[in-house]
Order: structure tokens, then C-alpha cells, then sequence
């Protein structure tokens, strides 16, 4: 007669590997996969992940603290600079758990308490969702309004040189 589990067979063997006359590799003293390794996530993954989700949120002009903005955009003018999107976001990341700190420059005219919540919302939603992290708290910094009248000084077109000839200085 074959070695078939029953269901008293079967509870007594469970939690202790798989029943009698199951295959081979069929988690016979295997470890569960999650288990088998650890995945670490740099702090710059959780910022990217940060900063992308908050610039999805209308109302928000720039990231960064004025001075973050202004190193930030020199970086960017620097030949093979690429803008950086988790500037104005500080990650502090654990193997379970995240905090996050953000600094927003929001437009004038937008109601700022809901401006906070919904990128606080996008900004758990996307990280816990991307990373698996428990997102314990988002930090929301507002240091600056920009008024539509404002000058864009951080994206103004620097002159370029033509032909080997050096822009004219002012």
C-alpha cells in the first residue's frame, strides 16, 4: 500500500517539513524564501522614491531649503550633472522601518495643510508599496512660497558659447 498522508499523519507533521510522500525539495528542513537572504535598500533608493511621489502632488514648486536649491542647481550646470531628484529629502533607513524628512518650496495660493497631507500620503503610499519598508513618519518642512511673479533662477538659461568664443560678460 502507498505511503499516503492522511489528515492525522498530516497534522502531526505540520510545522515539522513536508507530509509523508510528498516530492523531493518539497520544503523538507528548507528554509522559507524570505528567509534565505536579506535585502538592504540604500538611503538613496527611499529618497528617489520620496522625491518622486511628492513631485507628483500639484501645488509644489521646488524641493530643498533655499541653499540645497542653489547648490543643487550649480551641481546641474556641471558638464554630466543630473538634477537630483531626492533633493530637499533626508531618509533615515532600517532593514524594517523608514523615517523621512522633506523640505518643499509650495506655490502661492495652495491650502498648505492639504498640500502636507496628500504628499504625505503619496510619499508612504509609493515608499511602502516600492520597498516594503513601514514608513513610520514623514517630516514636511515648508521653507519658502513662490509667487507667480517670482524670477526662475535655478532654471535660467545660462548663455553658451558658440564656436570656441567665450560668452560676453555683463
Amino acid at each position: 500500500m502507498p505511503d499516503t498522508p492522511t489528515p492525522a499523519t498530516m497534522h502531526k507533521h505540520a510545522g515539522s517539513g513536508p507530509p509523508p510522500g510528498s516530492p523531493p525539495g518539497a520544503g523538507g528542513g528548507a528554509k522559507p524564501v524570505e528567509e534565505r537572504g536579506r535585502t538592504a535598500l540604500a538611503v538613496g533608493v527611499v529618497e528617489k522614491i520620496a522625491g518622486m511621489a511628492a513631485r507628483e502632488v500639484t501645488g509644489i514648486h521646488a524641493l530643498g531649503s533655499g541653499l540645497a536649491r542653489t547648490f543643487g542647481a550649480m551641481r546641474d550646470r556641471v558638464p554630466g550633472g543630473k538634477p537630483s531628484v531626492g533633493r530637499g529629502i533626508k531618509a533615515e533607513v532600517g532593514e524594517k522601518q523608514t523615517a523621512i524628512d522633506i523640505a518643499l518650496v509650495v506655490e502661492y495660493g495652495v491650502v498648505i495643510p492639504e498640500l502636507a497631507r496628500q504628499v504625505r500620503e503619496n510619499i508612504i503610499n509609493a515608499v511602502e508599496r516600492m520597498t516594503g519598508l513601514e514608513v513610520v513618519e514623514v517630516n514636511i518642512a515648508v521653507n519658502d512660497v513662490h509667487l507667480p511673479d517670482e524670477p526662475e533662477y535655478e532654471e535660467e538659461e545660462e548663455p553658451v558659447a558658440t564656436s570656441g568664443q567665450r560668452p560676453k560678460l555683463k
